[in-house]
């Protein structure tokens, strides 16, 4: 334990920028990823079937994209947009870099949870509300996602989680961050310490996120008011 804590010492400032370029792929890449994700999401549940607005074209081909992009393993993806990472950022390693690959990847999934969260919500509610004369967009933004909020949010954790793995994966391939820590000093150079610290740090992060996002789905879902 000495020696654990003398390593965290004599690290901690490589640490603590592992920690805050962590914290930026992820949180970074959860919001442009939502920004993608979500409007998919709601189209797919929009244009269904059962849908307010059946469009079987546009669903049949938007749902082809989404399954083939959460088809995609990360670390292949990332390997892949290289080309288009240094198009953006100018590089292809580094945090930064990392996050091009990383919103791709969420996009899709974040997408199908949102369709997820959507389908939850009672048709009867949307009934009620075009019986009252409601428009398609006044369902989508005073129906569906109010009353899919908490479901949403409890969706955000599980998407920003999978990111801090993804952050991990990609410190493989040069991108910062904790796991690029773990990977160069602690895999590549036989420093124990400095892999198992990391992994302490993301599990830490983990709880935290999972912590923060129980409670706010908690403050937001009627049930509990």
């Amino acid at each position: 334990m000495q020696a654990l804590l003398q390593t965290l010492t004599e690290n901690w400032p490589m640490l603590a920028t592992g920690i805050w370029e962590t914290l930026a792929m992820t949180l970074i890449s959860a919001f442009f990823a939502y920004l993608i994700g979500l409007p998919l999401g709601v189209l797919m549940i929009v244009t269904g079937k059962d849908g307010i607005h059946p469009m079987r074209t546009l669903h049949a081909v938007l749902g082809s994209i989404i399954n083939i992009g959460r088809s995609i393993p990360f670390i292949i993806l990332m390997l892949a947009l290289f080309p288009v990472t240094r198009a953006i950022v100018g590089t292809s390693i580094g945090y930064k870099a990392a996050i091009v690959s990383l919103v791709v990847g969420a996009a899709p999934f974040i997408a199908r949870l949102v369709e997820t969260s959507l389908a939850e919500i009672d048709p009867g509610v949307v009934e009620a509300a075009r019986t009252m004369g409601a428009t398609d967009a006044q369902i989508i933004y005073k129906v569906l996602l109010p009353e899919a909020l908490p479901s949403l949010v409890r969706g955000g954790s599980i998407t920003t989680i999978m990111l801090v793995g993804y952050t991990a994966m990609a410190g493989a391939v040069g991108s910062g961050g904790l796991g690029a820590i773990a990977i160069r000093y602690g895999y590549y150079r036989y420093q124990p310490d400095l892999m198992y610290i990391p992994i302490v740090i993301i599990v830490i992060l983990v709880q935290l996120i999972q912590w923060f996002f129980n409670l706010t789905a908690k403050a937001l879902d009627k049930r509990n008011k």
